[in-house]
């Protein structure tokens, strides 16, 4: 299967990471449940460390692409990074805990449609071979996003 076909199929992945999180309201709410057995992939990310670099890097290519622009220039740019490490942190079974707010509750003020969400999934490939981590590392992150996108997507 080709890496286009392999992207256009994990982009129903990713969203799923907290665009704009902010402090949790629902304690009891889980965007994405923590997978012990993922902590090898958590340790080919670069652990937490690994993970805050990785953020760096997306966000810069989030910011510089004209389709994903609009929704990261003006926001809080360091907390989105945050959201999104400690998200993938939990996702990859490592030790961190997320304390942003659900998917469905973050982006429901938002206008995000399947363009946008494809984007950003190809920006986020983009930064993950960046920093080296192994194809099949990075569609194991994305198939654990995957089933949030439809809380995300909020433009149909």
């Amino acid at each position: 299967m080709s890496r286009l076909l392999i992207s256009v199929l994990a982009s129903s992945a990713f969203l799923a990471c907290s665009w704009f999180a902010a402090p949790p309201t629902h304690a009891d709410e889980n965007p994405a449940p923590a997978d012990p057995s993922l902590r090898p992939v958590f340790d080919e990310f670069g652990g937490k460390a690994g993970l805050d670099a990785l953020m760096e890097d997306f966000m810069i290519a989030l910011v510089d692409d004209p389709r994903t622009r609009d929704y990261f220039a003006d926001a809080d740019q360091k907390h989105i990074k945050d959201m999104l490490s400690e998200q993938f942190c939990v996702i990859l079974g490592g030790p961190c805990s997320y304390t942003g707010k659900g998917m469905k509750e973050a982006h429901a003020k938002l206008t995000i449609n399947e363009a946008g969400f494809n984007a950003l999934v190809e920006d986020l490939q983009i930064a993950m071979d960046k920093h080296k981590i192994p194809f099949r590392a990075q569609n194991k992150l994305l198939a654990k996003l995957a089933p949030m996108h439809r809380e995300v997507i909020t433009v149909k």
